[in-house]
């Protein structure tokens, strides 16, 4: 039988910073083989791959997180109430719990689901956007995504937008939303300049933008205001606000923190939680509550339950 705190600790002393996620998939690999499961490879690019696993026929439920982490790597540690480490809450614990909730769905009997661990989600969702294509007709209803959201499931997340941009432009009202709040970003890389008595004859800085507008309204925006600075777009990435369906009665929450889900579209409806907090996520005291990792091993299993028995009701 799994021990999921255990489990976890393995899991985040596997150093899987984005793009360089190959141990972790094969550790990943045998571990769900040992359950009796039919795992194989999708591959995303050069050593990069996803891990699939099904337990047999159609699966209506496709369990996903993914595997990569932000740097730097430093080793688990726990005491009597936290799990801490690299992952630990993004996503090392969230998979260690998926994984037990797995070993309890097949000793129900329960066969209708498939785990799918995805490699680039902290850079490019390389490996979601290659999962969407290839799965796109495996018949899978729902797509159960995990992320640390506070044991709560997110009703909706703001999009995400990354510029190089030359500007400084956070006094910007860059749009508001009924539900979603309003739109921020953080300017957080600037560069440029040679000495500090010399004007720079270029400079540039960097940005990520929540936005809660369609991202092509924002960038257009962006685009006219940097223009009359004498700037220019170099680079965009990014995607629209995201809406997710929950359990009819469970705890739900706004999420301001981008996800895979953007990009899974082909898999179903989908459905976002996790244990811990994204505040705890990527800092240098990640950690994630023993108790609520725990308590999400019986979230992941009754939701998949019932997704796949058609016994619990979802809504927007």
């Amino acid at each position: 039988m799994i021990e999921p705190i255990a489990l976890a600790r393995k899991l985040i002393d596997i150093p899987s910073p984005t793009g360089d996620e190959r141990a972790m998939g094969e550790f990943l690999e045998r571990e769900l083989a040992q359950l009796g499961l039919s795992v194989r490879r999708q591959a995303v690019e050069r050593d990069r791959f996803n891990v699939f696993a099904s337990a047999a026929g159609r699966p209506r439920v496709i369990i996903n997180s993914h595997i990569d982490t932000v740097p730097p790597w430093f080793a688990s540690r726990e005491d009597n109430d936290k799990i801490y480490g690299r992952g630990a809450c993004d996503t090392k614990g969230v998979i260690a719990a998926m994984i037990a909730a797995g070993e309890r769905l097949l000793a129900r009997g329960v066969r209708d689901f498939a785990f799918l661990f995805v490699v680039g989600e902290e850079t490019d969702s390389i490996g979601a956007k290659a999962a969407n294509v290839e799965f796109a007709n495996l018949g899978s209803e729902y797509v159960l995504v995990g992320e640390p959201t506070e044991s709560k499931f997110a009703r909706a997340s703001k999009g995400k937008k990354m510029i190089s941009a030359i500007n400084a432009i956070e006094a910007t009202d860059w749009g508001s939303h009924d539900v979603l709040g309003k739109s921020t970003v953080n300017v957080g890389v600037v560069r440029g300049g040679e000495k500090p008595n010399i004007v720079p004859a270029s400079a540039e800085c960097e940005l990520m933008f929540r936005v809660v507008d369609d991202h092509e309204v924002v960038r257009a925006k962006l685009e006219r205001l940097v223009s009359r600075f004498g700037g220019r777009i170099t680079m965009t990435r990014g995607n629209a606000p995201q809406f997710m369906v929950v359990p009819q009665g469970a705890p739900s929450t706004i999420v301001a923190f981008n996800t895979d889900v953007a990009y899974l579209g082909n898999l179903g409806k989908p459905l976002l939680f996790g244990p811990g907090s994204i505040l705890d996520a990527h800092g240098a005291n990640e950690f994630v509550l023993k108790r609520d990792l725990i308590a999400a091993i019986d979230t992941y299993c009754d939701t998949v339950t019932g997704l796949c028995q058609n016994s619990i009701q979802t809504f927007f």
